[in-house]
């Protein structure tokens, strides 16, 4: 009797360990999640791709950043695909997350997944990209997406000496993805700075494209910058007509327009005046050689520390720290913001900001 009694607490304990194993909340992470204590809250991060540096460092600073703080984190990333994205959130919801930071591809494309997120009482906060049209969205946690383009517009006028300048100078302009509404900020802030200067004749935008619609670029795409760069060139410059500035509102764009303007023959003597954001290490580099102005750098340290305070906050039921409870609307009401402050980096303060800091180490930049 004793004997067939240690067989089956034996085959009990078997089980067991085999069920604890398959995934379940408090149980071995799925695929792409991190390993923590059994009692551990489980947090589900969804980036939208690899294919950038800053979505991979955004994805790994926030995933440390959780556990240091005591989380198990699900980090997934999309490859840019909603279908993927969506899946991927599905599992985190049925995988047992307790709560939710998620950077979408595409901001109006989730609203059904996450009506079951609100359902099973997750909350969610999004990250960086606002999420539209659905009222499970709890926080968002961003830079100061109008400060962005408000700098690099001043930036512009700063360096052509605008106010005391005749001018007229010409430039062109581009912004992101008419799907992202970070895109609208900043091309919006940027604008409010150059409109009265393209108003009164100092800046002339020579191919006449100003409109969000006709600048932006889908999925912030350097390919697609570099395309349309080159149809610029060769439609408005090939003549000989001097290009000085070119607005864009981030760096995957601007390396596109970069390559473009080399393959036409620009070099650091005549390169035009050019912005960017998020400090990607081939523009940085770019900056260094001349083929790029500057770059906002958001320090995605400093959003992912705020996000783990958001969270914690959250998980404790206590007041979630934010600083903006006015801008930003989703489509179904404001939702309640924590704004970081941008800075940008240019060729005189790089190594403060980007060495120094640590965000960067010198040999990365060779």
């Amino acid at each position: 009797m004793k004997k067939k009694l240690l067989s089956i607490v034996l085959c009990v304990a078997v089980i067991s360990s085999l069920l604890v194993g398959c995934g379940t909340k408090d149980g071995a992470a799925t695929d792409g999640a991190s390993t923590g204590k059994d009692d551990a809250k489980k947090i589900g991060v969804a980036m939208p791709t690899k294919d950038l540096q800053r979505w991979n460092q955004d994805g790994e600073n926030m995933k440390k950043s959780l556990e240091d703080a005591g989380y198990t984190v699900d980090l997934q990333y999309a490859n840019n695909d909603i279908a993927t994205q969506v899946s991927q959130i599905e599992n985190m919801i049925t995988g047992g997350c307790d709560a939710l930071v998620i950077a979408s591809i595409d901001g109006g494309s989730l609203g059904t997944v996450l009506a079951d997120a609100k359902t099973a009482k997750i909350p969610v906060i999004a990250y960086d990209r606002l999420i539209m049209e659905t009222d499970a969205v709890s926080y968002y946690a961003t830079f100061d997406n109008y400060m962005v383009g408000t700098i690099q517009g001043q930036y512009i006028v700063d360096k052509l000496d605008l106010e005391n300048q005749a001018g007229p100078f010409n430039i062109e302009l581009f912004t992101g993805s008419p799907d992202d509404n970070n895109a609208r900020f900043f091309f919006g802030g940027a604008m409010d700075i150059l409109t009265p200067y393209i108003e009164s004749g100092k800046l002339n935008v020579v191919s006449g494209q100003k409109a969000f619609e006709e600048v932006a670029t889908l999925n912030w795409s350097t390919e697609e910058a570099q395309k349309r760069m080159e149809n610029l060139i060769t439609a408005h410059y090939a003549d000989g007509t001097k290009l000085d500035v070119v607005l864009s509102s981030n760096d995957s764009c601007a390396i596109g327009i970069t390559n473009a303007l080399v393959n036409a023959g620009y070099t650091k003597d005549n390169f035009p005046i050019l912005t960017g954001q998020d400090c990607d290490i081939t523009s940085v580099k770019n900056i260094l050689a001349g083929t790029q102005s500057m770059s906002i750098f958001k320090d995605t340290r400093t959003l992912a520390a705020k996000v783990v305070e958001m969270v914690n906050a959250l998980m404790k039921g206590e007041t979630v720290p934010v600083n903006d409870t006015e801008t930003y609307d989703n489509g179904t009401g404001i939702i309640p913001t924590f704004l970081c402050e941008p800075v940008f980096a240019d060729a005189a303060n790089y190594k403060e900001l980007l060495i120094d800091s640590k965000y960067y180490t010198e040999d990365q930049l060779k």
